[in-house]
């Protein structure tokens, strides 16, 4: 679960520095009030350790990820 929950503020992340990068729109600075406040910065900090969370994602055994059923139909 806090794997899903990682990836989703991930892509969340991902999809804010899109449109910075496409737009030079900040989305995130946009609903909390700009890139300095409060809010804003504890949303960058999350999505961040989130980042750091799904680095444990490429390390990890892939049965361990769900990928059960691809293991059982190959036996």
């Amino acid at each position: 679960m806090l794997d899903k929950i990682a990836l989703t503020l991930l892509i969340i992340g991902g999809v804010n520095w899109g449109s910075i990068g496409l737009f030079q729109f900040d989305i995130v600075a946009w609903i909390f009030g700009g890139q300095d406040a409060v809010f804003s910065r504890i949303i960058y900090v999350i999505v961040a350790l989130a980042a750091l969370w799904c680095i444990s994602l490429l390390f990890r055994d892939k049965t361990e990820a769900g990928d059960r059923d691809y293991h059982t139909s190959m036996t």
